[in-house]
């Protein structure tokens, strides 16, 4: 078709067009994907500056941040000039095209990288700077350790070198030799394929042909890569003195005597094969080079395997104890060194099975401080009786604590726990943004029970609870929780001025009010806590961050808005102190009025010379972190191990503090270097915090591991291994967890007072009686005392059985069976057994273990209804610790205990029950009441005390038969 002047337009190639369209695509998706990265990486950080800005910490961000950019650079520009540099010479340097053979291998390769040589180039010289760039930036806390590392001041018996080395300078020195030693090989493939492509490197039936360019360039790359190899051989010594492939970890004889030696002349060959590869500068031969590689390898294989193999199967093994014994004792020592037990030993204990009347009075008061109430089962009790609304929650697994509770100055092992906002308690219907977001923002106060105490119907009996709070614990105010284990991922709070507040808050009325939001109180955040993020800006950037673009277009979302996440305390304590391993167990506390979080943190160190290398996640795992009921640790292979740290994060505000806990720790020293404001002096720790301070569950699960094989101080009894221990399995969990230690108040040999003590025990590595019974004073508050390790260690031939023995001594007792026989007829009950605790009480070993009943249905829980102990054979059982241990003594007369209840129908959480007559409690009563009396002549206050209130309990329960 023509146009109006006569001509034709030209055809449009359909070809044309679609690769006009893929030029056009191509980079618009390549801007898209780029611009994408770029402003996911802005909001990330802009975010993250703002988070750290909220909680005081912006040195940390700052510090972090500008480190991790500088070794981001340093490396990426260092990979990218090596590679690309060498690139750019063998690409310069190559042969004149005119003389290669059109029928080349390679020929196809040369023509379709010839027209983007270029781009190719910078391509290969990218990828490597930022493949190395990432590799950098992501060793930035070993570059800190090592820029500012502290002496240790203790030497290591082989080399004479300080701890601090080790610790600090080694695992840099290694990363940087590994880290050009792998550059310089990919730098010469990458050569070697530019010569190969361009004609510089021929292959030829008689082998390949190098042009001179290329032969020089390959050697000197080679011989870089053999100087590096020698360095690294001068590290491979030290590693020694940590290496974990002999019989122990650290050096052995044949380490000393073989390896060591070996690598010395290992380094001198490799530094002499890298001169035999720089001579192809001058000679232009082959020769020497693969003489230098054949005398490497040669020398790897007869002195660096065959003489080390040879020593060890014919010079060691066979005298291998007497051989291996002084590098033993160092592993032993060092070993005991660095996870803080050097100091601990074991204590002979008789563990008897007998006590008269007068040894019983006498630890009377120990046995009433033992914590009964199990931390594991009762939470759904917590939760029916004190969870308020169906919004708030507690952890499936509560925490132990101490209070001075009254007038009694004497701290009792508390249960507790706070009380957190749930979403998922809400209704279908309530699930909204707004709800979810800016009105369900905050749990309310703490729900504690003493330890050692139960109600007449086996419910706990409070310390704190209700809301508003009532009970012995005392607030500063309304104790909102508005970071928390259970919290939102993230809320918005804050309203303009004079706007109605919209976040619930209390129940109107107290606990008693029936559920809605229609009897609740509403509040409006006013901590300093959170985000503020009132500008257009900061809206955008965090609707970006959450992919929620409800935070731009709500009219909720204002001028005064703040927003708060990152909530669970222990990833705001792991944000700030990046440097820390944190203990998988944070609990509350109430402190000076206020709910506070504590973390402990945890300084580690897998280069401790002579130290036996542990998993922290096979050494803290047990049936709580089995069942997620505490944050397992990660799998790190550590072999130093201190306590530095104790955090405190207001449950209200989310302040966090970072306290000096061990103050002679070199690694705690080195990063409060690198930190200078991060970590506050152990002085600024106020009195009313320090008295709940605990010794770290997970620090102990490691000593106890290490402590199974490591009690044994002689290298001879070591080595015979017949000594080990190993921990039990729980006894109330189902399959083969490991038993986990308990917190408790226990009264050990000599003690004159019981003392909160973090136990546990040991059974002999192939049987299943009791080995030893461990334990650690956790008071921090008992300056000289805290943290001291102590082991009883029974005789071998004890009679007295481990957790699943006695366990099953309880299941199969007479009177145990005849008192649950009522609830093992019942369809509609569950029988719980709870913690099985190990005390050792007046030289003798006492087993407590309560038991608890469930009603099978929906908003039952568990009550604690029996006690059962033992000392040796004898069982007891009773409804409190005195009457089953006196029932194990023979000193009273067994008989099956009933549950009390004033319904006379059901006990508390909804067990079945027995229902007595007026006649039979009056009965009980007058026999408690003998119990008193004879319990006041032998001056045994604590037993008097407690059947007195089971005679008030029975005349009461009596009275309410007669009024029936």
């Amino acid at each position: 078709m023509s146009d109006i002047f006569g001509s034709t337009p030209p055809r449009r190639d359909p070809e044309t067009r679609s690769d006009r369209g893929r030029r056009v695509l191509i980079p618009t998706i390549v801007t898209l994907a780029v611009l994408l990265v770029v402003g996911s990486l802005f909001v990330s950080l802009w975010t993250e500056r703002l988070w750290y800005g909220s909680v005081d910490f912006q040195g940390v961000f700052t510090k972090v941040l500008l480190t991790r950019a500088a070794l981001f650079v340093a490396f990426a520009v260092f990979g990218a000039l090596v590679i690309g540099v060498n690139v750019w010479l063998a690409h310069r340097n190559r042969p004149n095209p005119l003389g290669l053979r059109r029928d080349d291998p390679a020929a196809r390769y040369r023509m379709a990288i010839t027209p983007i040589a270029r781009w190719a180039l910078l391509a290969v010289a990218a990828f490597v700077g930022l493949f190395s760039g990432i590799i950098g930036s992501s060793r930035w806390k070993t570059f800190q350790l090592w820029l500012n590392g502290e002496s240790f001041g203790r030497k290591d018996p082989h080399f004479g070198k300080d701890v601090g080395f080790y610790v600090f300078d080694m695992p840099w020195l290694q990363f940087i030799v590994s880290y050009l030693f792998a550059l310089l090989l990919i730098t010469a493939l990458a050569v070697a394929f530019v010569h190969y492509v361009f004609g510089g490197i021929r292959l030829a039936s008689k082998g390949p042909k190098f042009s001179r360019a290329a032969q020089i360039q390959v050697a000197v790359l080679i011989g870089l890569a053999m100087l590096v190899r020698a360095a690294h051989y001068w590290l491979d010594r030290y590693a020694m003195a940590y290496d974990t492939s002999g019989l122990f970890d650290g050096i052995t004889y044949t380490a000393a005597n073989a390896e060591i030696p070996a690598k010395n002349i290992l380094m001198v060959v490799a530094i002499l094969c890298a001169l035999m590869f720089f001579s192809t500068i001058f000679l232009g031969s082959w020769t020497l080079p693969a003489l230098g590689l054949g005398l490497w390898f040669l020398t790897s294989l007869l002195i660096g395997a065959a003489w080390p193999a040879i020593m060890q199967q014919f010079q060691v093994n066979p005298s291998e104890p007497d051989r291996e014994g002084p590098y033993l004792e160092e592993n032993i020592k060092g070993t005991r060194e660095a996870f803080g037990v050097s100091e601990v030993g074991t204590n002979d204990y008789s563990a008897k099975t007998e006590l008269t009347p007068k040894e019983l009075t006498a630890s009377a008061e120990a046995r009433v401080s033992t914590r009964l109430l199990d931390p594991t089962l009762i939470s759904p009790a917590f939760q029916q009786l004190q969870q308020v609304r169906g919004y708030y929650t507690v952890p499936t697994t509560l925490d132990v604590d101490r209070y001075a509770l009254g007038d009694n100055p004497q701290p009792q092992d508390v249960i507790i726990a706070a009380r957190e906002v749930d979403l998922e308690g809400l209704q279908s219907t309530q699930r909204t943004w707004s709800n979810d977001h800016t009105v369900y923002t905050h749990g309310y106060g703490v729900i504690a029970a003493y330890g050692n105490k139960r109600g007449s119907q086996g419910e706990p009996v409070w310390v704190a609870k209700d809301i508003p709070p009532t009970g012995d614990l005392k607030f500063d105010g309304p104790p909102r929780i508005y970071f928390g284990e259970s919290s939102p991922a993230y809320s918005i709070v804050g309203r303009p001025d004079g706007a109605a507040p919209i976040e619930v808050d209390t129940p109107r009325g107290g606990a008693s009010d029936e559920e809605g939001a229609e009897d609740t109180t509403a509040n409006t955040y006013d901590g300093k806590g959170g985000v503020e993020m009132g500008s257009l800006f900061r809206q955008v950037l965090y609707a970006f961050k959450f992919a929620e673009p409800k935070i731009v277009l709500s009219d909720r979302v204002n001028e005064n808005s703040k927003i708060i996440y990152d909530r669970h305390p222990r990833e705001r304590v792991r944000k700030v102190a990046p440097w820390l391993t944190l203990d998988g167990d944070t609990y509350p506390a109430v402190v000076d009025g206020k709910v506070v979080w504590i973390v402990d943190g945890y300084t580690t160190s897998n280069s401790y010379p002579y130290s036996e290398s542990r998993s922290l996640a096979t050494s803290t795992s047990d049936t709580l972190t089995e069942g997620a009921s505490q944050i397992a640790l990660p799998t790190d292979q550590v072999n130093y191990m201190r306590n530095s740290v104790k955090a405190v994060v207001d449950a209200y505000d989310g302040t966090v503090k970072l306290y000096e806990w061990d103050t002679e720790d070199p690694i705690l020293k080195t990063w409060s270097k690198v930190f200078p404001d991060a970590v506050e002096p152990k002085s600024e720790i106020s009195p009313a915090l320090l008295q709940h301070l605990r010794y770290p569950v997970d620090m102990f699960k490691v000593q106890r591991d290490v402590l199974s094989r490591y009690h044994v101080t002689n290298a001879q009894t070591f080595y015979e291994d017949g000594e080990r221990w190993k921990i039990p399995e729980d006894p109330s969990a189902a399959g083969s967890t490991k038993q986990p230690p308990y917190y408790l108040s226990t009264s050990g040999p000599g003690d004159a007072s019981p003392k909160f003590s973090l136990t546990s025990v040991y059974l002999p590595n192939n049987r299943q009686n009791l080995a030893a019974f461990m334990s650690v004073n956790s008071e921090a508050s008992d300056v000289e005392n805290y943290g001291k390790l102590e082991i009883l260690e029974l005789p071998s031939d004890t009679r007295v059985g481990g957790p699943n023995q006695i366990a099953a001594q309880f299941e199969s007792d007479a009177g145990v069976r005849a008192a649950l026989l009522q609830y093992e007829q019942s369809q509609n009950t569950r029988i719980l057994r709870g913690n099985l605790l190990t005390l050792p009480v007046s030289g003798a070993m006492l087993y407590v273990q309560p038991i608890y009943i469930q009603r099978v249905g929906e908003g039952s829980y568990p009550v604690l209804q029996l006690i059962t102990a033992t000392f040796g054979d004898g069982v007891g059982v009773g409804q409190t610790l005195d009457e089953a241990l006196r029932v194990a003594l023979g000193l009273e007369k067994g008989s099956t205990p009933e549950p009390e209840s004033a319904s006379g129908g059901e006990a508390a959480g909804g067990a079945p029950t027995a229902t007595k007559t007026a006649e039979q409690y009056l009965a009980d009563a007058s026999r408690y009441y003998d119990q008193a009396q004879a319990a006041l002549e032998d001056g045994n206050l604590a037993t008097y005390q407690a059947r007195i209130d089971d005679m008030a309990e029975a005349l009461a329960a009596a009275q309410r038969q007669l009024e029936k």
